[in-house]
């Protein structure tokens, strides 16, 4: 556990060195209507919890994310075909777009948010399984400055699919392979409640 918070803390004192165009976010309000199909008008998926939230979310994340997609860094049969033509200023105005819209988060399920709660603020010391929120923070918001997405109010089961993804190693686009870390010694009950935590909790 001690390795991961170490490792988040000197990552916390980098600023992400991205080289970015200005997104315009009336712009890429104009061209989110393609994107609106999975993730919604306003970015909450309501169609399918397996589709992220991209509500409110940091922009230089969703920018590093649709361009992994573009790039093969990142694998997804549905969005790296529409990734795949979007050029950098596209993507910045998705990105402005999307970041300026609020979260709309969900409902714990009573029985897991117990453990979620203790798995997100503490780990799991027996197992070297490190707190969530060292990364994320307290409530979930993230750390813009590190590119560590907010999570807060994401849909479960999207939350418990990239766990076991990183885990798998069938997503590998985490800095320094922080999260495939983190996740290695989690089972898939401390996957589950630390999703359903993650669902009902507010930014």
């Amino acid at each position: 556990m001690n390795k991961w918070l170490v490792t988040a803390t000197l990552a916390l004192s980098f600023t992400v060195g991205l080289a970015q165009a200005a997104g315009n976010a009336e712009d890429g309000k104009n061209k989110s209507a393609v994107c609106a199909g999975c993730h919604g008008a306003e970015g909450n998926s309501p169609l399918n919890p397996v589709w992220p939230k991209i509500a409110g979310q940091h922009p230089a994340y969703i920018e590093k994310q649709i361009k992994d997609f573009k790039a093969n860094k990142r694998s997804d049969p549905m969005m790296s075909p529409m990734a795949a033509p979007l050029s950098d200023q596209d993507i910045a105005d998705l990105a402005a777009y999307y970041s300026s819209q609020t979260i709309k988060t969900g409902v714990a399920a009573a029985d897991k948010v117990e453990a979620g709660e203790r798995l997100y603020r503490a780990g799991n010391a027996d197992t070297g399984v490190a707190a969530c929120m060292a990364c994320h923070g307290p409530s979930g918001a993230g750390n813009p400055q590190a590119n560590f997405p907010a999570i807060a109010g994401q849909h479960a089961t999207y939350v418990e699919k990239a766990l076991k993804d990183f885990r798998a190693g069938t997503r590998t686009n985490d800095a320094s392979k922080m999260m495939q870390g983190v996740v290695e010694r989690m089972t898939d009950e401390e996957m589950a409640e630390v999703a359903q935590y993650i669902q009902g909790l507010s930014r």
